[in-house]
C-alpha cells in the first residue's frame, strides 16, 4: 500500500476549494494490482492480577516509554486512553506482515509483565471507564470538538481497540481486483467482519445490548466525520465530497490551544480562506481526523473490526480480511456472499443503516450475517494456502470457524456467557 503523503514542496502553499478537490482525488487511491498488506493493532493496558482495576496512568506511561524504546519493526504509538498500537510496515505477504507484528509483540509482552501490565484485546473497556491520559495539542482540541456532540467521542478516544487492516486499493481497469469493486465489497463484506469479530458487549461490567459497543459508539459519533461516503458516486469524487463537506475540527498553529471550530465545513474554509488561508498541509491534517468505517489512504484502511482476545487472536481477521480482498477466487465469492445483504433501502450508510447495526447488536446471532460469514470464511479458508499462509494460521481460522462462526457465535458471546456464570465480576 502506498502511503498518502503530499509533495513536501508547497505544503503550506494557500489552496483553493477547487485545488483542495483535485489535492483529495490524487491521493484517496493509489491502484496497481494489489500486493501488499499491513495491520494496525490497538490494545488496552490491564492489570495483570486485577484486569477490572484501573491502570494508574503513570503506570500507563511507564508501559509506554519502555515499549517504545524496544528496537520496534512497527511503528508504536500511545492513544489517548493510554491504549498501546502497533501499526506494521506495509508487507509483501501475510506471512511477512505476521511475523513482524508477532515480533514486535514477542518483546513487547515481557516488558509489559515486568510491569504487572498485560495487553488486553478487547474492542471496548469492559470494567472501567479510563479518562485521557495523553495530553497534546490534538486530543486536547479533538475532546473538546467530540464533547460538544456527545459521549461518544470520547469514549473512542479513549476506550477503545481494533485491529484495523489494510489492503491495496486495487487495479485502475475494470476486472476482478478493480478498486471500484474493491471499495464496494469492502463496505459490504465490512458489516460481516464486525458481526463475527464483535468482541466489546459490555459497559462497566454489564451487558450494554451490542455485540460491538465500540462499532455503536462510531454510530453515534459526529455523522460527517465517521459514516461512510454515499455509494452512487465514483469513489474518488464520493470521497472528496466527503471531505470536503466535513467539519473541520480545529485549526492548527504554533501556539496551543488549538483553535477548536464549530460548523466550519473544509469547503467553506477553502472557499473563504477565513480564519485564516488553508494550506495543502491543512488539507492533508483534516484527512487523518476522518474517521469512516473504510478510509482511503491509497490504500484501504478497514476500521470495523474489534480488538481479539488472546496473544494471537488477531491473526485471524488479518488472514480472513486478506484473503478475501487479494485472493480473486475468494473475493469473487464474498461479492456474491454479500451482494444481497445491503438491498435493503436505509436512510443512512454505514455503520447508521440497519445492516451495520445488526451487525453490531446481534454478531453472529444474526441470520443473514451468520449465512454471509460461513460462506467467507470457507472461501478465506480455501484461499489461505494461495497466499502461503502457514500451518499455524490455517489452525487459527480453523479454530475461530469451528468455536464461533459454525455455531453462529462471536468473541463477544463467550464474555456474556462469562458474566452470565458469575466467572467475572464488574
Amino acid at each position: 500500500m502506498t502511503e498518502c503523503f503530499a509533495d513536501k514542496e508547497g505544503l503550506t502553499r494557500p489552496v483553493g476549494e477547487s485545488e483542495a478537490d483535485a489535492y483529495v482525488r490524487g491521493i484517496c487511491f493509489k491502484t496497481g494490482p494489489p500486493r501488499l498488506l499491513g495491520a494496525e493493532l490497538e490494545w488496552l493496558v490491564h492489570d495483570a492480577h486485577d484486569p477490572a482495576r484501573p491502570v494508574a496512568p503513570h503506570r500507563l506511561a511507564a508501559a509506554a516509554d519502555r515499549v517504545g524504546a524496544l528496537p520496534l519493526r512497527s511503528v508504536f504509538t500511545v492513544e489517548p486512553g493510554g491504549q498501546l498500537e502497533f501499526s506494521s510496515q506495509p508487507a509483501e505477504s501475510l506471512t511477512a506482515c505476521v511475523d513482524d507484528l508477532s515480533a514486535d509483540l514477542a518483546l513487547a509482552r515481557p516488558v509489559l509483565r515486568e510491569l504487572d501490565l498485560v495487553l488486553a484485546g478487547y474492542g471496548k473497556e469492559p470494567w472501567y471507564e479510563p479518562p485521557r491520559v495523553r495530553s497534546n495539542s490534538r486530543y486536547n482540541a479533538m475532546e473538546i470538538y467530540y464533547d460538544r456532540i456527545n459521549g461518544a467521542g470520547r469514549n473512542v478516544m479513549c476506550r477503545t481497540a481494533s485491529v484495523q487492516v489494510c489492503v491495496d486499493a486495487g487495479q485502475e481497469e475494470p476486472g476482478p481486483q478493480w478498486y471500484r469493486r474493491r471499495w464496494r465489497l469492502a463496505h459490504q463484506l465490512g458489516a460481516v467482519l464486525s458481526a463475527a469479530f464483535a468482541n466489546s458487549p459490555l459497559h462497566l461490567g454489564r451487558p450494554s445490548g451490542w455485540r460491538s459497543s465500540r462499532q455503536a459508539c462510531y454510530a453515534r459519533m459526529d455523522p460527517g466525520r465517521t459514516l461512510a461516503p454515499v455509494d452512487d458516486l465514483d469513489p474518488r469524487a464520493a470521497w472528496a465530497e466527503y471531505a470536503l463537506d466535513a467539519n473541520v475540527m480545529f485549526i492548527r498553529s504554533e501556539s496551543e490551544p488549538w483553535a477548536v471550530q464549530r460548523g466550519l465545513a473544509l469547503r467553506q474554509w477553502t472557499r473563504t480562506g477565513l480564519p485564516r488561508p488553508a494550506t495543502t498541509d491543512d488539507v492533508a491534517y483534516h484527512l487523518t481526523t476522518l474517521f469512516p468505517p473504510i478510509r482511503p489512504r491509497g490504500h484501504l484502511e478497514l476500521r470495523m473490526i474489534d480488538a481479539q482476545p488472546g496473544d494471537d487472536g488477531w491473526i485471524v481477521p488479518l488472514a480472513v480480511t486478506a484473503a478475501l480482498f487479494d485472493d480473486p477466487s475468494a473475493a469473487e465469492t464474498a461479492l456474491l456472499a454479500v451482494k444481497g445483504l445491503g438491498d435493503a433501502p436505509s436512510s443512512q450508510p454505514p455503520p447508521r443503516n440497519a445492516l451495520w447495526r445488526r451487525a453490531a447488536r446481534h454478531g453472529m446471532a444474526d441470520p443473514e450475517l451468520h449465512a454471509a460469514a460461513t460462506v467467507c470464511f470457507a472461501a478465506a479458508r480455501e484461499a489461505l494456502p494461495r497466499l502461503g499462509a502457514r500451518t499455524a494460521v490455517l489452525d487459527a481460522v480453523d479454530e475461530f470457524a469451528a468455536r464461533y462462526v459454525e455455531r453462529g457465535r462471536c468473541p463477544a458471546d463467550d464474555l456474556l456467557d462469562k458474566v452470565a456464570g458469575g466467572e467475572v465480576r464488574p
